[in-house]
């Protein structure tokens, strides 16, 4: 995490150690680098770094210490639940020791909080969230009124006085901006795809719609800029659209052309007439675009942009396709490959996919893919799998709780179409995801081993039982449902990759089956030791059941002899935090593996 001093001066940043979810967040002075010795705190997770605008310090959000028969315990060795988060405010210059503690609510031991300033520096907005579901409550503080300022609550016992705008877990509510007790909010209070309503905090139960929901696009964000303008970014057929409007009415001003592809951030203040996009590709390294919107048509310059030597970008080709899910639902895809190839159902295809959260899977540049495609002659896939975020909050239900088993009908679908349209065939299909994503690869290769050739499934949730039994896991509930709720329990045991690991077998024809020398796919775990996000337990037990129940001989089916292994890293974690000679390493690995197993030459 980083956020940055109103004035510039000076620079805080996280850092986690070994890729845990714990950060460290330390202090900089931006014009001679120069760390300030005191400001080091620690037990920051699930935060941000919120300065207030006179630049004397900024709200985070931690636990307490985790400890074990009295002593703290290492990051990224504990795996209990997490409960208690708390709110403080850090004062330049002091211990950490010394912070103000702002909030906290041990009636509530799940809630997870999020401290924000807006913009005109008078409210501390609070986001309160339980699971991982686009729901939060809502409470602010009037720091103007506070009658010594956050100075004179330093010593006190009391927290800040937050006012609950919103007190029930009925929407998404995110601070667009305000004008002085007006606030503007994006939610999806009655609205799938996302819409602005305003609110006078004076009159907490009188909204109104700015900009109200799209009829087809999702409204993925919207920032105030210059005054009284709003680029609000749209996700259509997942595709970026970007627009200039009024934050006054929602009308719209101007469209800004971009290409097809993810923006990834936008940076600007209403205080400024410029402001900074920026943008990647399957086939754009990345660009950060500057935008000034003073003028009557802004314009896009270049600002910066990532050159990666040798890569010729004319060299490939980026399509996007549409193909029927089990039960009709059209579901889209990217394909990328070299220009021009012969669809003969001859190449080796990585096919990823997520599937989860509401999360999009938009464009994005990867260099080993890029190497796959123009070296091995690689076919690269994402499917935007129901679960996800792409068409809003409809498309994400309809991959979740007890409609889960759509993520995994998609995800084979598209292996399907990928076999039956020549692009590749079983033998030479790869799939690969993480998280979320790696038990969607484990499901798939239980329900359908004989559709892959090879299977690459990091850090996955494979236990579905006890997920919620360790760290941050039972936040994860409102998309998959408990195993203590009986109903819920049965969904879960119907996928859970630890659980239906079975070997393969196929229907003869008639009314009973028969095994025959089925495999599954060659298959990749990957997972590393200070993984606190999912326990490196859910890879290894997963592990041990495939190689117990498909690597011993019966009398009526021979052992699996496609390879089951797993890759177990070391002073890493769930993927964020690692150097890079750990992502080299570890992509080298895992795609050296895919290749070779499915017949692929592999050569430097």
């Amino acid at each position: 995490m980083v956020g940055v001093s109103d004035d510039g001066e000076h620079l805080a940043y996280g850092t986690s150690a070994s890729g845990s979810d714990w950060v460290t967040i330390r202090v900089m002075r931006v014009r001679d680098r120069q760390h300030l010795r005191r400001d080091e705190l620690s037990w920051v997770k699930f935060s941000r770094i919120a300065w207030t605008r006179d630049g004397k310090g900024f709200f985070y959000s931690r636990f307490p210490a985790p400890k074990h028969n009295g002593a703290v315990l290492g990051a990224g060795i504990k795996t209990s639940v997490n409960l208690n988060h708390e709110v403080y405010y850090h004062f330049l210059g002091t211990d950490q020791s010394e912070d103000v503690l702002c909030w906290e609510d041990p009636d509530h031991p799940k809630y997870i909080y999020t401290p924000e300033v807006s913009e005109d520096g008078k409210y501390v907005i609070l986001s309160v969230a339980e699971t991982s579901e686009p729901v939060n409550k809502l409470y602010y503080c009037d720091l103007s009124a506070l009658p010594d300022g956050l100075q004179g609550m330093k010593g006190s016992h009391g927290m800040l006085p937050f006012v609950k705008l919103v007190d029930e877990f009925e929407a998404y509510y995110a601070l667009t901006a305000n004008d002085d007790t007006q606030f503007t909010f994006l939610t999806n209070k009655d609205a799938p795809r996302y819409k602005l309503s305003r609110v006078d905090i004076n009159e907490p139960h009188i909204w109104m719609d700015v900009l109200p929901e799209d009829e087809k696009a999702v409204l993925e964000s919207a920032s105030a800029v210059h005054g009284d303008k709003l680029l609000v970014n749209y996700l259509s057929d997942v595709k970026y659209v970007l627009q200039m409007r009024s934050l006054v009415t929602g009308e719209l001003l101007h469209d800004i052309p971009i290409d097809i592809g993810s923006v990834n951030g936008i940076s600007g203040r209403r205080v400024d007439s410029e402001v900074f996009i920026d943008f990647a590709s399957f086939l754009t390294p990345g660009i950060i675009y500057r935008c000034d919107v003073s003028k009557e048509t802004p314009e896009m310059n270049i600002y910066r942009e990532i050159s990666v030597a040798g890569f010729d970008r004319t060299e490939f080709e980026a399509e996007q396709v549409f193909y029927p899910s089990k039960d009709g639902t059209k579901i889209p895809m990217f394909v990328v490959s070299k220009k021009n190839i012969v669809l003969d159902g001859s190449h080796p295809t990585l096919l990823y996919g997520y599937g989860g959260f509401g999360m999009n899977m938009t464009p994005h540049f990867s260099v080993p893919r890029i190497v796959l495609m123009r070296n091995l002659g690689f076919v690269s896939c994402i499917a935007n799998i129901r679960g996800g975020g792409e068409y809003g909050e409809d498309w994400h239900r309809a991959g979740s709780l007890s409609n889960k088993q759509n993520c995994f009908d998609d995800f084979i679908a598209a292996g399907e179409f990928l076999v039956s349209a020549g692009y590749t065939n079983p033998d030479r299909l790869c799939i690969e995801g993480g998280s979320n994503g790696g038990l969607l690869v484990a499901a798939c290769i239980n329900q359908r081993p004989d559709l892959f050739g090879c299977a690459l499934a990091h850090v996955g949730v494979m236990d579905m039982l006890r997920f919620h039994k360790f760290t941050i896991g039972r936040a994860w509930t409102c998309d998959f449902g408990c195993s203590e709720n009986e109903e819920e329990f049965q969904w879960l045991i119907k996928y859970s990759p630890l659980h239906n690991v079975r070997r393969p077998t196929e229907k003869d024809g008639g009314s009973h089956r028969r095994r025959r020398h089925q495999q599954y796919p060659s298959t990749m775990l990957l997972t590393a030791d200070h993984d606190d996000r999912v326990v490196p337990s859910h890879t290894l037990k997963f592990l041990a059941t495939m190689q117990h129940v498909l690597c011993t001989s019966l009398d009526d089916s021979p052992p699996q002899t496609n390879p089951i292994i797993a890759r177990i890293d070391r002073k890493s974690g769930h993927g964020c935090g690692r150097s890079t000679q750990k992502i080299i390493d570890e992509a080298a690995d895992r795609y050296s593996f895919a290749a070779k197993m499915m017949g692929i030459s592999w050569t430097d």
